[in-house]
């Protein structure tokens, strides 16, 4: 099948960052085959399907580089909660009563929404296993839905007394092993899923663990990702343990590397960035998640102007609420221009570059997607700029960023095969999977403990 893409905004994100006017692109198979004028690539693809790209955008799909699926379950559970008390007291119960079906239909339910608002590449930090099969149930959801990205096998290790629920803590050993085995039966290294490993945070892993981590990464290839740096809590508990930051330990173990995406680093010192630089890891910022949590504004800045490579995640939706990443972008520039006073120390450009080609380099995708150039992956969106929040338009980045709230995604091409067409899904029924998801969230809630009628809260002043 191809399609021809017919005069849009293009926003390529090559490296010159072309913007082309009523320009058309030419999708063949799974690959990008032809950028150019709409006369001359008709007449280069006669049996193209013409998609009408007039009034819209077109733009690379975008990378999330850091959720929890699971807890798309979890919306609105979490609110005014630091992330200890978050976790101990709502996040973790609720881990610890996942079953299959309840893991398969946040799954799915995460990656329709995410394919919905545009996102085509997703990084899930699977880090809940009070019993077997989960994992593989996130496995089975990504390939269902189309989209492309890593299932990362996460594991606690320690922590019982900080409040992570026993049922949650696994040897090293055991995470290990298991690890091992979903990698072995599902990760292929050219494939659209990939297995990657999720040691969680520090407070609740040993260095026996993160050894191991290291080990099984070098001789497999797969994707690292870790929460570091999260809060002030986790730099207290690293120096305590280990008599130095999360950042300084990881890197002094030998565990940094240009495969491990270190996911938030809010509380990030000057050294713990050259360290991270030293190493070539890569860093997924989560703007929303870390101020819903409190968690403070990580040195964006200092970061980028290191050499670090950025992408930008959602969280879990039992920190974000969602998976939006259009919401994650506009959060990103303003949050570091308010802190820093200073307009100009975050652009619209740098945070869609964040949300593209930044998150696909992250994750080591960069060489297939990120991008629209001839020869990569056709992971391709469409952007319906006629909404009246997003008109009237004079630069379509700006557009994007500040003014798009997600549901403008009309069209989504995932590999070549066209998931969401008119803004209406191809393969799935968007209103089963809604109700299946909100059937098991309701279900798991009171199973938790969790659905108890909220009492409106109010701040006195």
């Amino acid at each position: 099948m191809s399609y021809l893409l017919a005069d849009g905004w293009i926003i390529t994100m090559n490296a010159q960052r072309d913007i082309l006017e009523q320009a058309s692109l030419v999708i063949e198979g799974n690959r990008i085959s032809a950028i150019g004028t709409r006369e001359a690539l008709q007449q280069r693809y006669p049996e193209a399907e013409i998609i009408n790209c007039r009034e819209r955008i077109i733009m690379p799909g975008m990378v999330n580089t850091h959720t929890h699926l699971f807890q798309t379950l979890l919306k609105g559970l979490g609110d005014d909660m630091v992330l200890k008390k978050w976790f101990t007291c709502m996040t973790g119960p609720s881990a610890v009563a996942l079953t299959e079906e309840d893991v398969y239909a946040a799954a799915l339910h995460g990656c329709v929404e995410s394919l919905r608002s545009g996102v085509t590449s997703l990084v899930d930090f699977m880090y809940a296993h009070p019993r077997p099969g989960l994992t593989a149930k996130v496995i089975e959801a990504f390939e269902v839905s189309g989209i492309r990205g890593h299932v990362c096998r996460g594991f606690l290790t320690s922590g019982a007394e900080h409040g992570i629920p026993a049922e949650l803590i696994e040897t090293p050993e055991q995470a290990l092993a298991d690890a091992r085995n979903i990698i072995q039966r599902f990760h292929k290294a050219d494939g659209r899923v990939k297995v990657g490993l999720a040691p969680s945070m520090i407070w609740a892993l040993d260095e026996k663990v993160l050894r191991g981590t290291r080990e099984l990464a070098n001789e497999t290839g797969v994707l690292i990702t870790t929460h570091v740096a999260e809060t002030d809590f986790e730099i207290e508990q690293s120096r305590l343990r280990f008599q130095a930051t999360d950042t300084e330990f990881l890197s002094d173990i030998g565990f940094l590397g240009r495969d491990v995406l270190a996911v938030h680093c809010v509380q990030c010192s000057s050294r713990d960035i050259r360290a991270l630089k030293h190493h070539d890891t890569r860093v997924s910022h989560n703007p929303c998640s870390n101020l819903y949590l409190a968690s403070g504004v990580p040195p964006i800045p200092e970061m980028l102007a290191s050499g670090l490579t950025v992408g930008l995640g959602s969280d879990g939706p039992a920190s974000s609420n969602n998976h939006s990443l259009f919401q994650a972008m506009k959060v990103a520039a303003l949050m570091q221009k308010g802190v820093h006073r200073d307009p100009t120390i975050m652009t619209a450009e740098k945070v869609l570059e964040m949300a593209t080609i930044d998150g696909a380099r992250a994750i080591g995708l960069d060489h297939l997607v990120g991008s629209l150039e001839v020869g990569k992956r056709a992971d391709v969106v469409i952007v319906d700029t006629s909404h009246p929040a997003m008109t009237p338009i004079h630069h379509p980045v700006s557009s994007l960023v500040y003014s798009a709230l997600g549901h403008e995604v009309s069209d989504v091409f995932v590999d070549g095969v066209c998931l969401l067409r008119a803004g209406e899904f191809t393969q799935i029924n968007q209103q089963a999977v809604m109700a299946q998801s909100q059937r098991v969230a309701h279900s798991l809630a009171v199973r938790t403990g969790n659905h108890k009628v909220r009492q409106w809260r109010s701040s006195t002043f």
